[in-house]
């Protein structure tokens, strides 16, 4: 994705850390606070963006793969940005998350943040017509995608000391029609609702809740939308900028939610897709 001639220069951007040490920090906003990634699956991965943000700023963080075929392409993105744990976990099974917990406590007293950012369809349901969906993977793509954010706020909150965030990442077709983006509309339109009833039960425990809508990046998750390589075009066409966003610039954004910065809002979905979102 920073490769590609579309996204920002280098002189431009903060960009990612190549290899980790203490000359790839940006500051101590973030000093003393600890949490949970989910979903870095290689060094494209938005979580990864937010991961070496966080790190970047002075935060603790644990990160999750979700396999043994996974691990090898995380482990060393762990090692990289010096990431605390690495724990495994696939919120199809039941007991993953409980069991994911469980670990953390083992390690860590508190958390001040947890940051989702999966979502999974079966192919042959993502790419067909929503009316054509199967009820297996409607209610798959939703577990996977929208649940599991439930289930680890859940989990989170005995943990989570007051000023905790929790983020989840959506898209700019939960809220319009998006060509191809098909049965992910509605599940995302789901996962923003769930934000605004989280940061309204969440609320008398001063943790704020927030999902952040970047623009079509170029992740292992976006590959199973048919036509993808048209997004990206529209996308360079429409924004004012003409060009898109990437892993660090929504790290950057993660980071001052996470941070005292946006103490005064929460339920709110942050727009990171270079002015996308407004145009006609």
């Amino acid at each position: 994705m920073h490769d590609d001639p579309q996204s920002p220069p280098p002189s431009e951007r903060d960009p990612l850390p190549k290899i980790w040490d203490e000359k790839s920090t940006i500051g101590e906003m973030l000093r003393g606070r600890r949490g949970l990634i989910v979903g870095v699956a290689n060094e494209q991965s938005i979580a990864f963006g937010c991961a070496a943000k966080l790190r970047g700023f002075g935060a603790e963080v644990a990160l999750t793969y979700l396999n043994d075929k996974a691990k090898p392409y995380v482990e060393p993105l762990a090692s990289q940005i010096g990431a605390s744990m690495l724990l495994p976990l696939d919120v199809r099974d039941v007991d993953a998350i409980p069991r994911l917990f469980e670990q953390i406590k083992h390690e860590w007293a508190y958390l001040d943040f947890v940051i989702h950012s999966i979502a999974f369809a079966p192919k042959e349901d993502l790419q067909g017509r929503i009316m054509d969906s199967s009820r297996e993977g409607f209610l798959l793509a939703m577990q996977v995608s929208c649940h599991s954010f439930i289930e680890l706020a859940r989990h989170a909150e005995p943990m989570i000391r007051p000023g905790g965030v929790l983020v989840t990442m959506s898209y700019y077709g939960a809220d319009k029609v998006v060509e191809n983006y098909n049965l992910m509309g509605p599940v995302k339109a789901a996962l923003e609702s769930s934000v605004r009833y989280l940061a309204h039960e969440l609320g008398s425990s001063k943790v704020r809740v927030y999902a952040v809508s970047s623009g079509p990046l170029k992740t292992r998750a976006s590959s199973g939308i048919d036509h993808f390589d048209e997004l990206i075009r529209m996308a360079v066409e429409r924004t004012p900028e003409h060009r898109l966003v990437d892993i660090a610039e929504v790290g950057r954004v993660v980071a001052f939610l996470v941070g005292g910065g946006a103490s005064g809002m929460t339920g709110d979905v942050i727009y990171v897709d270079a002015g996308l979102h407004h145009m006609a």
